[in-house]
């Protein structure tokens, strides 16, 4: 997947079905999107993903938004569901300021090769955000590009939306999350070394920091997969600051796996959450701590037989 994330590195030489938005979540209303512009694929058109670094909403509120999906996930989601390209459109004080027409005829249009473009009913861009629909609709007709217009995508009679994620995630509301997305919800990051507590109890853990940036759910424990390279494994995980044993407030993702002794440090894994089983809790004693995570992992094991 080519990566464009500077304006000279615009110009295109092939044909593109361009899907236009903030993407911040990648859920089912994006993903209808996104089906689109890789079935023009069969029409030899590249599928491109138009989005925007930083999201409008940082760049214009200041400062760092939590986030469903890291830019590493994100470019990792894209490519696995088989995007060509994707561009990460800077947004900067001049970029802001550019009229919609402009960027249509020639962002889009003339840099892009767009022949066609997808869209949602809400879509915004441009200056003060004058570009919408309505303006896509007259400039399709005038450039000679397809355009497509997705509605929003119900879920149980509400709107499928970013928002609508983001509370359920707040929540711990882990099925629900995928529903919505349309995948589990997952945490990536390198294997740390930790104390080794886990070690020291007979329930050794392997732990990630979670990106400053990444949106977390409640913090406790976990039933959840762990994806290392081509394999997975079922596992027990802990969203936390562990008081029990810590008292750096180090926000930490740790997980037992089962049946697992595999040196994984400084890998690169995905830990899946499927379900919130208890919140975090301070024991008085490391004994009390391990049978507390002998009768999670016990009731875990139940609950994936």
């Amino acid at each position: 997947m080519q990566i464009i994330t500077r304006l000279e590195e615009l110009n295109i030489d092939s044909k593109t079905a361009v899907a236009m938005g903030k993407f911040d979540g990648i859920h089912l209303g994006h993903k209808k999107l996104l089906d689109l512009i890789i079935n023009a694929k069969q029409d030899g058109l590249k599928a491109t993903v138009f989005t925007f670094e930083p999201s409008p909403e940082e760049y214009f509120v200041g400062h760092k938004i939590k986030q469903l999906f890291t830019k590493a996930e994100k470019r990792k989601a894209f490519e696995k569901m088989g995007i060509d390209i994707l561009v990460e459109f800077p947004l900067n004080e001049h970029t802001v300021a550019t009229p919609p027409e402009d960027f249509v005829r020639h962002i889009l249009v003339e840099d892009l090769k767009a022949s066609l473009i997808a869209a949602g009913t809400d879509v915004s861009f441009g200056d003060k955000g004058r570009g919408d629909q309505y303006l896509l609709k007259n400039m399709s007709k005038e450039l000679g590009f397809e355009l497509i217009l997705i509605d929003k995508v119900m879920l149980d009679g509400e709107e499928v939306s970013s928002t609508r994620v983001r509370n359920e995630v707040v929540d711990g509301e882990m099925p629900m999350v995928k529903r919505l997305l349309g995948c589990d919800y997952s945490i990536s990051g390198i294997v740390e070394h930790g104390k080794h507590l886990g070690h020291t109890i007979g329930i050794p853990t392997v732990n990630i920091l979670p990106p400053d940036n990444k949106l977390l759910p409640p913090f406790g424990v976990y039933r959840s997969t762990v994806v290392i390279g081509d394999s997975s494994f079922d596992g027990m995980t802990n969203i936390g600051r562990k008081p029990t044993v810590s008292s750096d407030n180090q926000v930490g993702v740790e997980t037992y796996i089962y049946d697992f002794d595999e040196d994984v440090y400084g890998q690169n894994i995905e830990v899946i959450l499927h379900e919130f089983t208890r919140p975090e809790m301070k024991f008085d004693s490391l004994e009390a701590l391990k049978a507390q995570m002998e009768k999670d992992i016990s009731g875990i094991k139940k609950k994936n037989s």
